[in-house]
């Protein structure tokens, strides 16, 4: 139920988005988090950035593949915490995955938006509580697709470390930083490593 109305949100401020036209920008630099300002704004501001922030999206492919994500991972998720507990999980990841963001870039002018960061904590969470799951993934076999059911503790071990070698290649300059992967790095641990906080041992009704 969380899980849905957290997907419904994020498309619903995203059409909100699409209206704008040339004000897009200004509620972007409003409503994100700057790297460069987060310590020198007030303390109140900078934690309502750290909550809107998770709720915008920078164009279509951005918002409907996070959603496509919170959609497959977050309801086992849900089910398995409750849903406040989901809820309060979602964005404690959030919020740390953003920080981790600001201390890997602390000088950036740029925006910082998406609900990435909080999904990946949900990633995260699902690898801890569901490792022998079945992942259903697009396979591209020279110019034939299959579906192949795929491991999750394959699925998202990859995905993480595609994460870390292109924060890192952005880190060293490799790379031009378009993406915030530290933010679904630090999101990913987070999400490790604090699920079993969350968990509930009997099941809510």
């Amino acid at each position: 139920m969380v899980n849905v109305l957290l997907i419904a949100a994020n498309l619903l401020i995203f059409f909100y988005e699409t209206s704008l036209g040339r004000q897009f920008d200004s509620f972007v630099t409003a409503y994100g988090v700057i790297p460069a300002y987060f310590l020198t704004g007030p303390v109140a501001d900078q934690i309502v950035r750290l909550t809107t922030a998770m709720f915008l999206h920078g164009g279509w492919f951005h918002v409907l593949s996070n959603m496509l994500y919170l959609w497959i991972f977050g309801d086992n998720v849900e089910d398995r915490l409750g849903h406040f507990r989901y809820l309060v999980f979602y964005l404690v990841t959030g919020y740390i995955a953003t920080i981790t963001h600001i201390f890997t870039d602390p000088y950036s002018l740029t925006p910082l938006i998406g609900a990435s960061g909080a999904i990946a904590g949900v990633l995260g969470a699902y690898l801890v509580l569901f490792p022998r799951a079945r992942v259903l993934t697009l396979v591209f076999i020279f110019i034939f697709i299959q579906i192949v059911p795929i491991p999750a503790v394959v699925f998202l071990g990859i995905w993480f470390v595609l994460q870390l070698l292109n924060g890192t290649a952005g880190l060293s300059g490799a790379v031009a930083q378009g993406v915030a992967f530290w933010a679904h790095i630090g999101g990913f641990v987070a999400g490790v490593f604090l699920v079993k906080l969350f968990e509930r041992e009997e099941r809510e009704f």
